[in-house]
C-alpha cells in the first residue's frame, strides 16, 4: 500500500491548479481526484460511473455508444430505470451546474423561493452576458459594472450565501470557462445556456437548459431528460489548409437543418477525429445547438489529454487514461443514423443569412449573393465568441493578419475580437497575436458575449440598412446581433472571417483569389497555420473568481421592491381542474419563431431579473399571419391592433385566458426561460405548434402552459386569429392520450382538431400544481 504521508502528498499536489505532477497512474487510482481545483473538495468519481455503465450493459445486453455510457452512467436508478431511446423519460443525476448572469437571476429567484439552504451540486455562475461592446475591452467592461452593479451584487451575494462560485465581469464567457476549468471526460454537466454542449470537446455531456431545471439539480433532485436517441458522425481523412473544425459543423447544419438533431445527442467517431484540436471538438459541439440537437461529444484522446495537461489537470488526464473504456464508445454500438464526412475533402464553409443552417462553400458565396441581391460588401467583420475564441482560434486569425500587414494592407471592414476568457484574453497580449489583430485594424472588445447575443451598440449602420456582416459566431437570425432586421450575418471560421474582412468582400475566396499589396503587386494569402496550446504556459490574467464560504447562512441577498432589475417571484396560480374553455389566440405565428423572436435579447438583458418588465418584450419579434407584421396583433375585446405585450396584458386584465398559435421548431435557439415565464405572467395557457424545440417545450412545461402539437399539421390551417379555443378532456390528461381541441369561428360554425403532447405523469404534475416549483413546493411540505 501506498504510505498514507506519501498519499497525502499527492493528493495536495493533484488538488492543485497551481503546480502539476507527472502522477503515476496507480496513485491516481488511489487518490481522489477534483473536478476542479476551485473545489478540492469534490471529487471525480469514475467508479459510480463504471458501476452503472456495467448494470444497464448487463440488462439491455449490447454494446454502447459514449453517449448511452456517459447519460447511463448517470442515472438515479440504474437497475429499474426503463431506457428506450426516443421514448423513455431517464431521471438522472448531473455532476455539476453553470449559469451565465442573465439566466442566473431567474434560476436563483426561484432556487431562493424553493426554501433550500445551500446548492446540493457544485455551481457556478459566469457574468458574460451583460456587457456591451461600445469602444473597447476596459472601457466597455467599466461601464458594465457601473449600469450593472444592483445585478452583478444580487449574484454575488446570492452565490455566496447558497454556495456558488461567482466568476466576475471580465472573467470570460461561460463555456470557454467551463472548457478550461469544469469539463472533463465522463462529466455531466447542465447548464442555463444553449451552448453548454461546448464541453462535449472534452468528452463530457454538457446540456443547455431553463432555470427551472438547474434549480431541480441544485436542489437534489433527479433531473429529467427524454432518452436521446444518437446520431452519430463518422469522421474520417485529415483537416487542412483553410479548412477549420467550424467547417464540420457547418456542413452538418447543411445537412441535417436546424431541427434535424432535435431529441438526439451528436457523437462523433472515426479515424479523422485525432486531426481536430480539443478546442476544435469544443467549436463543433458548441454549435450543435444550432441543429437542435440535445448535446454533441467526442471520445477522450490525446488531444484532450494534452489540452487537460496544459490547463492544469494533468491528474484528470491520468485518472480517466485508467477509466478510457468508458469515455470512447463500444465497437459495434449502433446509431439512430449516421453521416460521414471526409475531412480531406471538406472545404471551407459560410452559412447564412438568416439562419445557421444556409450552407455554402466559401467558394460559391460571391455569386450566389449576387444571385440573390444580398450585400456583397462587408461592413463588419467579428471573431471571438464562446464557439472560436480559443488560443488556436486567435493565432490562425493572426497569422492570415500578418501576411495582409507584410503587404502593406490593414481590413477593408471594421473588425472585432472578441476574446473567450481572461486567460485567453491574457495570453494572446503576452504571445503577440492581439497586437497584430489590432494592427490590422481590429478593436479586442471585453472577455465577454457582446455582439454575439446582440449586446452592441452599433453606430456605422441606421437601424433599416440593407448591410452584410460575417462572424466566426454561431447563430445569425434576424436582427440578432444588432437589433436590424436588415443586416444579413454569414457565420464562418475567424481565420475565413479575417480573410473576407481585409479584402472587404463576399467575393473573394481565399483559396484562390490575389490581393493587391500597398506596392500594387498581387499577392495569395497562404493557409494559416498556428499553435493548438501555447508553447509557454497560458497566463491566468487577472483573478476573476470569488468562492462561496464553507458557511453562507449569515450572507444578506438584497432586492429591493421598487428595483426595476430584479423582482422576487410570486407563485403561479394552480390549475382550477376546468377544461380550458374559449382561449383567445393571442398571436398565430407565420414562420420561424425563435427565442429570439420571443423574448429578444439586446437591450432587454438588462431586465431578465424582473419578470414583470421583461414581459414587455413578449413576441414582438414574431411575425403575425393576419398582417404580416411584427409586434401588432388584433385585440380581439376591442378589435384594436396594437402592440403583442400590451394585448396579453389587456386580456389578463380582463380574465381572459389565451393561446398561441405557433409554426415549426418554435421556440429554437437559446435556452432562455424567460421565452416560457412570459407568456404564463401575463395569463397565456396553451401555446400550439407544428413542432418544438426540445429545450424551450421543456421550459413551457416547467412553467405550467401547455405545449401541444398538430396530430396533423395541416391542421395549422384550420386555425384563424380571429377564433376562440376550447382544450377538453383536462380532467383525464394522461401520458401518451391527446388532447381535444374545439375550434370556434366567429360565423358560428365549429371545427375539431386534436393535439398531441409529451407530458409524462410528474410533468402532468407540474401543470397541475401550477408550475414545476408549485410542485417542488407541494413535496417539500409533505415530506416535512
Amino acid at each position: 500500500k501506498v504510505p498514507v504521508l506519501i498519499l497525502s502528498f499527492f493528493q495536495h499536489a493533484l488538488n492543485s491548479g497551481i503546480r502539476r505532477y507527472h502522477v503515476a497512474p496507480v496513485l491516481c487510482q488511489r487518490a481522489k481526484v477534483a473536478m476542479s481545483h476551485f473545489e478540492p473538495n469534490e471529487h471525480i468519481n469514475y467508479e459510480k460511473l463504471e458501476k452503472n455503465i456495467n448494470i444497464v450493459r448487463k440488462r439491455l445486453d449490447r454494446p454502447l455508444t459514449l453517449s448511452e455510457k456517459i447519460v447511463y452512467g448517470h442515472l438515479d436508478d440504474p437497475a429499474k430505470q426503463e431506457i428506450e431511446r426516443g421514448k423513455t423519460y431517464l431521471r438522472l443525476r448531473p455532476d455539476r451546474v453553470a449559469m451565465q448572469d442573465a439566466t442566473a437571476q431567474m434560476a436563483m429567484l426561484q432556487f431562493i423561493s424553493s426554501g433550500l439552504p445551500k446548492v446540493a451540486v457544485p455551481s457556478t455562475i459566469h457574468c458574460d452576458h451583460l456587457i456591451e461592446a461600445q469602444s473597447g475591452g476596459e472601457k466597455d467592461l467599466r461601464r458594465a459594472k457601473d449600469i450593472n452593479q444592483e445585478v452583478y451584487n444580487f449574484l454575488a451575494t446570492a452565490g455566496a450565501k447558497y454556495g456558488v462560485g461567482f466568476w466576475k465581469p471580465g472573467s470570460g464567457i461561460i463555456h470557454q470557462i467551463i472548457l478550461e476549468n469544469y469539463s472533463y471526460p465522463g462529466v455531466m454537466l447542465i447548464g442555463t445556456d444553449s451552448h453548454t454542449p461546448n464541453g462535449g470537446g472534452l468528452g463530457g455531456i454538457c446540456i443547455g437548459v431553463g432555470g427551472a431545471d438547474a434549480v431541480d439539480v441544485m436542489a437534489g433532485i433527479p433531473w429529467e431528460l427524454k432518452c436521446p436517441k444518437v446520431i452519430g458522425v463518422k469522421l474520417t481523412g485529415k483537416l487542412s489548409g483553410w479548412s477549420s473544425p467550424k467547417d464540420v459543423i457547418l456542413k452538418v447544419a447543411g445537412i441535417l437543418t436546424v431541427k434535424g438533431g432535435t431529441g438526439a445527442i451528436i457523437e462523433y467517431h472515426g479515424p479523422g477525429v485525432d486531426s481536430i484540436s480539443c478546442t476544435g471538438m469544443a467549436t463543433i459541439c458548441n454549435m450543435g445547438a444550432e441543429i437542435g440537437a440535445t448535446t454533441s461529444i467526442f471520445p477522450y484522446n490525446a488531444r484532450m489529454k494534452k489540452y487537460l495537461g496544459k490547463t492544469g489537470r494533468a491528474d484528470i488526464a491520468a485518472l480517466a487514461d485508467e477509466f478510457q473504456q468508458h469515455l470512447i464508445p463500444d465497437a459495434g454500438c449502433q446509431y439512430d443514423q449516421v453521416i460521414e464526412i471526409n475531412l480531406s475533402e471538406l472545404k471551407p464553409h459560410i452559412n447564412g443569412p438568416f439562419t445557421p443552417d444556409l450552407a455554402h462553400p466559401v467558394s460559391d458565396i460571391g455569386a450566389v449573393a449576387e444571385k440573390e441581391g444580398w450585400p456583397v460588401d462587408i461592413r463588419v467583420g467579428l471573431i471571438g465568441s464562446c464557439t472560436n475564441s480559443s488560443y488556436e482560434d486567435m493565432g490562425r486569425s493572426a497569422a492570415v493578419a500578418k501576411q495582409a500587414l507584410a503587404h502593406g494592407l490593414k481590413c477593408k471592414s471594421k473588425f472585432t475580437i472578441t476574446p473567450g476568457s481572461e486567460q485567453i484574453r491574457a495570453t494572446i497580449e503576452r504571445d503577440g497575436y492581439a497586437q497584430i489583430l489590432r494592427d490590422v485594424g481590429g478593436l479586442v472588445l471585453a472577455n465577454a458575449c457582446g455582439p454575439c447575443i446582440g449586446q452592441w451598440d452599433r453606430k456605422d449602420i441606421k437601424k433599416g440598412e440593407k448591410n452584410t456582416i460575417v462572424t466566426s459566431y454561431n447563430r445569425n437570425f434576424t436582427g440578432r446581433n444588432d437589433a436590424n432586421p436588415e443586416t444579413h450575418a454569414f457565420v464562418t471560421s475567424p481565420e475565413i472571417v479575417t480573410a473576407l474582412s481585409i479584402a472587404g468582400t463576399l467575393k473573394f475566396n481565399p483559396e484562390t483569389d490575389y490581393l493587391t499589396g500597398a506596392d500594387g503587386k498581387k499577392f495569395k494569402l497562404e493557409a494559416p497555420d498556428a499553435d493548438e496550446l501555447p508553447k509557454l504556459e497560458f497566463d491566468p490574467g487577472q483573478d476573476t473568481y470569488q468562492y462561496p464560504p464553507k458557511d453562507g447562512s449569515g450572507q444578506h441577498v438584497d432586492v429591493s421592491p421598487t428595483s426595476q432589475r430584479l423582482q422576487l417571484l410570486e407563485p403561479f396560480d394552480k390549475w382550477d381542474g376546468k377544461d380550458l374553455e374559449d382561449m383567445l389566440i393571442l398571436i398565430k405565428v407565420k414562420g420561424k419563431c425563435t427565442t429570439d423572436h420571443i423574448s429578444a435579447a439586446g437591450p432587454w438583458l438588462k431586465f431578465r431579473g424582473h419578470l414583470d418588465n421583461i414581459s414587455n418584450n413578449l413576441l414582438i419579434g414574431a411575425i403575425n399571419i393576419e398582417n404580416g407584421k411584427a409586434n401588432s396583433v388584433r385585440n380581439a375585446l376591442t378589435q384594436e391592433f396594437g402592440p403583442v405585450p400590451d394585448t396579453a396584458r389587456y386580456y389578463k386584465k380582463m380574465g381572459v385566458k389565451w393561446a398561441v398559435i405557433g409554426d415549426e421548431n418554435y421556440g429554437e435557439g437559446s435556452s432562455r426561460e424567460h421565452a416560457a415565464l412570459e407568456p404564463r405572467h401575463l395569463g397565456g395557457r396553451v401555446i400550439i405548434t407544428k413542432s418544438f424545440a426540445r429545450i424551450h417545450e421543456t421550459n413551457l412545461k416547467k412553467q405550467g402552459l401547455l405545449p401541444l402539437t398538430f396530430a396533423d399539421p395541416a391542421d395549422y390551417n384550420k386555425i384563424h386569429p380571429v377564433d376562440k379555443l376550447s382544450i377538453v378532456g383536462l380532467a383525464d390528461f394522461a401520458p401518451g392520450k391527446p388532447l381535444k381541441c374545439i375550434i370556434k369561428h366567429p360565423n358560428g360554425s365549429q371545427e375539431t382538431i386534436m393535439l398531441n403532447h409529451t407530458f409524462n405523469e410528474s410533468q402532468i404534475e407540474w401543470f397541475q400544481a401550477g408550475s414545476a416549483l408549485n410542485r417542488m413546493k407541494e413535496l417539500q411540505q409533505k415530506s416535512s
